[in-house]
């Protein structure tokens, strides 16, 4: 589905909807956040949550891929999901899936999609948009303000070992948060990696563990 955007290429989003939804997760990928959905449904991108996609549904989630028209950057190449276009977006998409489905809506960033999750909570948590947030791979500079009181869950794979995203840097954001409020810190081992130690067919990518890492993930959204 195509979200409009004014003037300016709309956000293409991809939805694979379970049989009695009760919630309801956006996607966020990593790297630049370019999925690159085809009109036909398909998908360029073999981001770890294009693989998992379909996971979703046996847990009666809703789970929504979404795209980005241009390049976000990545810690290396500077990181633009902070921009106030980026933000606007992820706030139109999460208000047309809320009124679409008028289910509770959870933003699920990956790697530089953390950025993403925390970025958009630490703007928009008054305004209660969205029941909750859940990174993974965690980047370095991802943060939490105190005042945000969402519940929030990291999962990090324990043999990770891009340099942008140790586990120190979920436990971090966890460990961080005031005590009363709701957050949880899940590791996951196992999987294989190949190629390079931060793309997604790495254990950073949760390769081959892409079960377990949404069941604890949707475990997480139906208990909160």
């Amino acid at each position: 589905m195509s979200i409009p955007h004014g003037s300016d290429p709309p956000t293409q989003t991809l939805l694979v909807e379970a049989l009695k939804p009760k919630a309801l997760v956006l996607l966020f990928p990593g790297g630049g956040g370019m999925a690159k959905i085809q009109d036909d449904g398909s998908v360029i991108s073999r981001h770890t949550f294009v693989r998992s996609q379909e996971l979703w549904a046996q847990y009666n989630i809703d789970a929504v891929l979404v795209d980005s028209p241009y390049d976000l950057g990545d810690l290396r190449r500077s990181n633009l999901r902070g921009r106030e276009d980026h933000l606007t977006r992820v706030a139109e998409v999460v208000n047309f899936y809320k009124t679409k489905t008028n289910l509770p809506i959870w933003i699920f960033g990956h790697s530089m999609g953390s950025s993403t999750a925390t970025y958009f909570a630490n703007k928009h948590f008054k305004d209660r948009p969205i029941s909750g947030i859940i990174i993974a791979g965690t980047i370095t500079t991802a943060s939490l303000d105190d005042e945000v009181t969402l519940p929030v869950l990291a999962i990090h794979h324990r043999q990770d070992s891009c340099a942008g995203t140790p586990v120190s840097a979920s436990s971090r954001v966890i460990e961080g948060r005031p005590p009363k409020l709701v957050s949880k810190l899940e590791i996951i081992d196992g999987g294989i990696t190949e190629g390079g130690v931060c793309e997604s067919f790495a254990y950073h990518g949760f390769n081959q563990t892409e079960p377990e890492f949404i069941k604890k993930a949707a475990q997480f959204i139906l208990s909160h």
